[in-house]
């Protein structure tokens, strides 16, 4: 799967994560810092669970099942990675929106004032843009983004949503893994609402 298109760098390729490896999964999410103790599990967290009621290795176990890195064959993955010249450089959540038992449940984000079915597993979401240590500010979002409208698409979404920040200026730095307005409207999202001050809800129908 290529990026290479909308202004994306030609250098940036994109790939499901289970025709990934785990190492180039782990790269990117690095060894220390919020996303490498996340294992992008925010969102996956059961009813009752709590982050401090099992440890960032069960949080990496869960991580390589939902991905089925280096299984190619495998039908279903939990995201996409993206590489700058065969380096592994960045990270996106996106998945049929009913995957994310967190943002169902808990998040008011995505449902405020509007009348969504949340059982409906056709609307995929993107919840998580991640770029490597390095390789930030090089378009690695950007490139994830227009990636994910066809993923999604080619897996049978009729659509799919992003929840970014409406200003990088007063963001508190763990929610920046959401993406930004800019980052969606480039790969055609529209906004559908604005649940928060610094949240928007953008969408792309097919």
């Amino acid at each position: 799967m290529t990026a290479a298109h909308g202004g994306i760098p030609p250098a940036f390729s994109v790939e499901p994560a289970n025709q990934a490896t785990w190492e180039d999964l782990q790269a990117v999410l690095g060894t220390r810092g919020t996303a490498c103790r996340c294992q992008c599990q925010r969102y996956k967290l059961r009813p009752r669970e709590s982050f401090a009621s099992f440890p960032v290795e069960e949080r990496a176990r869960r991580l390589r099942e939902q991905a089925h890195c280096g299984e190619p064959r495998s039908r279903t993955t939990s995201g996409l990675v993206a590489f700058l010249d065969r380096e592994p450089v960045g990270w996106c959540a996106v998945e049929p929106r009913t995957a994310y038992i967190g943002l169902v449940r808990n998040s008011r984000v995505p449902w405020v004032d509007r009348a969504e079915d949340k059982a409906d597993d056709k609307v995929w979401a993107v919840t998580c843009l991640f770029a490597r240590a390095g390789f930030r500010k090089h378009g690695v979002g950007r490139a994830l983004v227009h990636a994910a409208v066809g993923f999604a698409r080619e897996r049978g979404a009729r659509a799919v949503e992003g929840y970014p920040m409406t200003t990088t200026t007063t963001a508190l730095l763990e929610e920046l893994h959401v993406g930004t307005i800019a980052m969606f409207a480039e790969a055609g999202f529209l906004e559908v609402s604005r649940p928060t001050l610094r949240r928007a809800v953008m969408r792309v129908d097919f």
